[in-house]
């Protein structure tokens, strides 16, 4: 069973969205455990800090090496992890690749950037992936976690009412999803297309299959370009 602890400052943020859905489900199914680290109780400091001004200057402020290594080497003692992740704006891009190589993981830190940042001594001796959800600025690193979580869990087997849901979604095998329709048939005048209507599974995955290829080769040259690559 997939182990995820998340390591954070404002761990408050996080509860909610892991107790419902599908995220909430998979945890009462038993598919997954997900514990909330929060960061301020490996503080040393009298009065619970865990940020200080950075060296040389500049504006913000910057996570202390301190009670993110005191966190962390306390998980470490307890069991093994197959990564510690860093949620950082100038890491790799999460995608859904990471994601399916995460998912079959069993142990797995999350840790929560803020401010400005952590100390590098915490990037440089902890964390073995940093990821970004997008070239964008956060203003902490709870929501890339609420995503990077949400992105593994529906992946595990039995998380989503139809098993083969997940196998489809947008971005396996590089391809956009196809267009989805359901009823009526009809709309305000507007049609579903006669084909998902006719019954026959072989034309319906071809007409899926061909629309998953149009629609990312406009939306997502990028994608269709690594496509075309592996076929």
């Amino acid at each position: 069973m997939l182990r995820i602890d998340i390591i954070s400052g404002v761990p408050e943020l996080l509860q909610s969205p892991l107790q419902h859905s599908i995220i909430g489900r998979a945890r009462e199914k038993q598919l997954v455990d997900i514990y909330i680290h929060d960061l301020r109780k490996y503080s040393t400091d009298k009065h619970n800090k865990i940020d200080d001004y950075p060296y040389g200057g500049g504006a913000g402020m910057v996570l202390s090496a301190q009670p993110i290594f005191s966190c962390i080497e306390k998980l470490k003692k307890e069991r093994e992890y197959d990564e510690i992740i860093f949620t950082a704006p100038d890491g790799e891009l999460f995608t859904q690749s990471y994601a399916n190589e995460l998912s079959i993981k069993e142990n797995i830190i999350i840790l929560c950037g803020h401010y400005k940042g952590v100390d590098q001594r915490v990037r440089d001796e902890l964390i073995t992936r940093e990821f970004s959800i997008g070239d964008y600025v956060l203003s902490g690193g709870e929501l890339p976690a609420l995503v990077m979580t949400d992105a593994l869990v529906r992946l595990l087997p039995g998380a989503l009412g139809d098993s083969e849901s997940a196998l489809t979604d947008s971005f396996q095998e590089d391809l956009l999803e196809a267009p989805i329709y359901t009823r009526p048939s009809e709309y305000k005048g507007l049609r579903v297309p006669d084909v998902l209507l006719s019954g026959d599974h072989k034309k319906i995955e071809k007409w899926r299959s061909d629309k998953a290829i149009e629609r990312t080769r406009q939306r997502r040259p990028d994608l269709y370009k690594n496509f075309k690559k592996k076929n």
